[in-house]
């Protein structure tokens, strides 16, 4: 079965976005080149759990991560479930399947003085990519916002006026963040030098290179790595980093965990319960130095 009416579900029904989409189709053309080759197996809606398990096996013999693996496998479930919803199948193969276990790994955030040393701290210049360059670092730490929907935004999505940032989040979960006074004044630093490009191509998009197109996922991740590499000695320097960051430094700060959910678009409290360890670490810090009955 052509896997295009599974594709306007996601879409449609599903509300999911492009690239999401284009994740589960990237994972089902895998499988499907694996069964037809491995078992001359041209639909994958007539597939076997035992042929799914030689899929998994040689996913594992080429050291991809489990991690991986079980998204992998969640796309084709997705699927299965799609099919057995239209009727075009009767049993999910992979109805008993379990996940592969995986190592839950610890996000470590920056720490407020390393974001205050690149802030701060760091002589940022007044050409273009620079000042480009420091507003999205701001936005990520003040707002939270995730690397995709920081490259979609678009000059609109900032509202002067209102302080606020209109955010495009998953399945095209539309929701308001404020912003800090000092990040407006970024902003229009940052636009002013923008309108004076000699030749902009994606004008309603809000970062752009220095030849007027839109900016790309992979340009924002080396621009954080860059920078916090000049701050910060730890392993792992991205914008989910500095996501994780500003979730963490507010909950420190005693912000309510739902107000902290609303901000990062999560659907559940339970996604952003990973964001506590580190500020229940605090709060220990906090009451063994300040109880009255701990040790000195």
């Amino acid at each position: 079965m052509p896997f295009q009416s599974f594709t306007d579900y996601l879409l449609l029904e599903k509300n999911y976005s492009a690239l999401t989409v284009k994740a589960y189709q990237t994972d089902l053309k895998g499988f499907s080149e694996f069964v037809k080759t491995e078992f001359d197996e041209t639909y994958i809606s007539d597939v076997s759990y035992t042929q799914i398990r030689s899929w998994i096996v040689s996913l594992v013999e080429k050291n991809i991560s489990n991690r991986t693996i079980n998204r992998k496998i969640s796309s084709l479930n997705t699927y299965y479930k799609f099919l057995l919803k239209i009727g075009e199948i009767t049993l999910n193969p992979l109805a008993k399947h379990r996940a592969l276990k995986t190592s839950k790994k610890m996000q470590v955030p920056f720490s407020e003085v390393e974001v205050k040393n690149v802030l701060n701290d760091f002589n940022f210049g007044n050409d273009f990519e620079s000042l480009r360059n420091k507003l999205i670092i701001e936005l990520f730490y003040t707002t939270g916002i995730r690397r995709i929907e920081l490259v979609e935004l678009k000059i609109t999505s900032f509202n002067t006026g209102d302080k606020t940032l209109k955010v495009l989040g998953k399945r095209n979960k539309e929701r308001i963040i404020p912003l800090l006074g000092s990040v407006i004044e970024t902003c229009n630093i940052y636009l002013k030098a923008r309108n004076e490009l000699e030749d902009i191509v994606d004008y309603d998009n809000l970062f752009l290179t220095k030849k007027g197109v839109k900016i790309y996922e992979t340009l924002v991740y080396r621009i954080i790595k860059e920078y916090f590499s000049l701050a910060s000695t730890k392993v792992k320097k991205s914008p989910h980093i500095l996501r994780h960051s500003f979730a963490t430094h507010l909950l420190n700060q005693g912000a309510d965990l739902n107000a902290v959910k609303e901000l990062l678009g999560h659907s559940s409290l339970a996604a952003t319960q990973i964001y506590t360890h580190n500020s229940i670490a605090e709060l220990k810090k906090v009451h063994i130095s300040a109880h009255p009955r701990s040790k000195k």
